[in-house]
């Protein structure tokens, strides 16, 4: 099957690079290519292929990551890092500014391929009409997804239905928003009339009608911030509509909201996630079922701190560890907005996205480190103690491994699986027969109690003093401290004995897979859990989101409230803490960051609701400095602009 696929896109001009054609690339030259597309199997393969670049590229490598989320006021950089100020900040951004120049290529690639689907559907001789009518719906969905991402980050592109072999474009001219965003809702609609409640082939990594439904709620709110009608009705109206009618009918949609927020980072549910309308599917190992998820996913490792910073207590360097993996490129920092959003207390959705306490590890099961194991467990000493402000009062006390990780041999399909299990507070017997299994490792206990003592770190978002933090046997850093006044990461040393405790951070943990098949075998910097693209949650925020802004605030808080429930640690707490009334702006706000943070959607919501300004001044003031009204769309790809004849006329939308 994979190999037909890459036959069938050497013929489309994709099998080279699936971001470098232009939209008046392709040329046939292989008339058994042709053929092949006249059978209904053939063409399905060529739609497999329109799923190519969402894990091998857009939702597994950073480069979309910084384009969705960065220079927004939810994320900042590490220590203020200023070897990404193009996306992070708006310093220096160009059109040849490799996240920016990728996207565009990459969605106008599968837009090409997405286009020969359902033009060569009447030219299909052989095969199921029913499966062919699926096949087209699918390539539908997607060219509205791809073109949804283009009009989102780039404005007026140019609209294009037709592959470019049949209509070579060499002075192509840019269309209107509108037109785009007619497009998508037209194609979304003839979507979610074919497609069905289950998936083609029961492949749940296939769109399907929740999909559909989903992505046009997804535009039509963005497109409602552009302004947009439809015969007379607002898109606000229209999101509202679609939204609420999905969560009304969302069983009879096959699509589901947990009712506990912990389940949907369980990492038992990374597959095949009840939750998800629409993923990138990572490759599982042992099996080619999904034969366009050929990469396996780095971003974890920008989003992750490095406690081996701390290498004295933490002696486990980033290339061996096998619980964190290979966390060394250190990025994305929540901004103090994003952190204090979350009112730890009663949201567990603090733990469920950020990781702050930290451990050391364990290799029982496998034979590779023992319990007692210098590595694993550390005896705190005098010379720790002191320069790391833990009361001396510990000297001599241990702290012991927080998980024990496992390495389960797939074979050469799958490669090695490093599995963690818990070890239960205050059992110290290093009996494997004892080991816990969590829903996700990651989402470590909150709040970390006074005589916890598996952790050699601890980042407290409750402001600790210096009474508090001498009854605890581990490094407490304060969150607040890690910031400067202006809101901006510190880039120095916070305490007398300057340890590198300033380099860490909240680290969001939703990328960090860990479960048998979630790794690429030895390679600790790289895991193939599937990722969200849509989720049920952000239709129910959809939802709040359009009421609000048709000045229903009531209803708005209804919506955000079934959110907020399930995110309550205890329900008993839920009415005098958690619940709401009304919605505000804000409150809209506020909201997507809890549920959605690092979800590829904060500039997108930013951008709808014309707040960059306000917002990046109140809460990412580096951006601000540099931002400007030519920010609310991306620079036009150089590579694309150097393969045109009228670059000059087309224009870089201002860069």
């Amino acid at each position: 099957m994979k190999s037909t696929i890459y036959k069938i896109a050497m013929f489309t001009c994709l099998s080279a690079s699936v971001f470098s054609c232009s939209l008046d690339e392709y040329n046939p030259s292989d008339t058994s290519g042709g053929e092949e597309l006249k059978t209904v199997e053939g063409l399905k393969q060529l739609g497999t292929y329109c799923y190519t670049p969402l894990y091998e590229q857009l939702f597994s490598a950073s480069d979309y990551l910084s384009v969705a989320e960065a220079g927004t006021d939810i994320w900042l950089t590490q220590n203020n890092k200023t070897n990404t100020q193009q996306l992070f900040y708006y310093e220096g951004l160009t059109t040849s500014t490799n996240g920016t120049n990728k996207l565009f290529n990459q969605a106008y690639t599968m837009i090409n391929t997405c286009n020969a689907v359902i033009n060569r559907a009447d030219e299909v001789t052989s095969g199921d009409i029913n499966t062919l009518a699926t096949v087209v719906a699918e390539a539908k969905c997607l060219r509205a997804y791809y073109y949804l991402v283009l009009v989102t980050q780039y404005g007026n592109v140019t609209l294009t239905t037709t592959e470019s072999s049949q209509n070579p474009v060499m002075n192509p001219e840019r269309s209107t928003v509108e037109d785009i965003y007619a497009l998508i809702i037209s194609d979304l609609k003839d979507a979610a009339d074919v497609l069905g409640v289950a998936p083609m082939d029961g492949n749940y990594a296939r769109v399907s009608k929740k999909t559909a439904l989903g992505l046009m709620a997804r535009a039509y709110a963005q497109g409602a911030g552009e302004g947009l009608s439809e015969n007379g009705v607002s898109y606000w109206q229209r999101a509202k509509e679609v939204a609420e009618d999905f969560i009304t009918n969302q069983s009879a949609y096959g699509a589901h909201l947990y009712d506990d927020v912990a389940d949907v980072w369980n990492q038992a549910n990374n597959r095949d996630n009840k939750e998800a309308l629409f993923v990138a599917s990572g490759p599982q190992a042992g099996t080619d079922a999904y034969i366009y998820g050929y990469n396996s996913n780095t971003l974890f490792t920008y989003t992750f701190c490095d406690p081996n910073q701390l290498s004295d207590i933490y002696p486990v360097a980033s290339r061996n560890n096998y619980y964190y993996g290979r966390v060394n490129n250190n990025l994305y920092a929540p901004s103090k907005y994003l952190i204090d959003c979350f009112d730890a207390t009663y949201d567990k959705r603090w733990e469920n996205s950020f990781t702050t306490a930290f451990s050391l590890f364990s290799m029982v099961q496998v034979g590779w480190r023992s319990y007692e194991d210098s590595n694993a467990t550390i005896t705190l000493t005098e010379a720790l103690c002191t320069k790391y402000g833990i009361n001396t009062e510990f000297v001599g006390k241990k702290i012991y491994p927080y998980v024990d990780v496992n390495a389960i041999n797939l074979g050469s399909n799958g490669g090695n699986q490093y599995v963690a299990s818990v070890w239960p507070k205050g059992n110290y017997s290093g009996s494997i027969a004892n080991l816990e299994k969590v829903k996700n490792v990651y989402a470590t206990p909150y709040p970390l109690a006074e005589d916890e003592d598996r952790f050699v770190l601890y980042l407290s978002k409750d402001y600790l003093s210096a009474e508090e933090k001498a009854k605890r046997p581990y490094i407490c850093v304060n969150i607040d401290d890690l910031f400067k006044a202006d809101g901006t990461y510190v880039e120095t040393f916070i305490d007398e004995a300057q340890t590198r405790t300033y380099t860490q951070y909240p680290s969001l943990n939703k990328f960090n897979f860990n479960f048998e098949g979630g790794f690429n075998g030895s390679n600790l910097q790289r895991k193939t859990g599937d990722m969200f693209i849509m989720r049920m949650a952000e239709i129910y925020l959809i939802a709040a989101e359009a009421n609000v802004q048709l000045g229903n605030g009531s209803a708005a808080a209804e919506q955000l409230n079934v959110l907020r429930k399930r995110a309550c640690r205890n329900a008993a707490d839920f009415d005098a803490h958690m619940k709401l009334t009304t919605a505000t702006e804000n409150d809209i706000f506020d909201e997507y960051a809890r549920e959605l943070c690092g979800e590829f959607s904060r500039w997108a919501l930013l951008k709808r609701h014309k707040a960059f300004e306000t917002r990046l001044s109140a809460y990412n003031p580096r951006a601000a400095q540099s931002f400007s009204e030519k920010n609310y769309v991306r620079p036009i790809s150089f590579t694309f602009l150097s393969q045109i004849e009228n670059a000059d006329e087309y224009g870089t939308n201002g860069y």
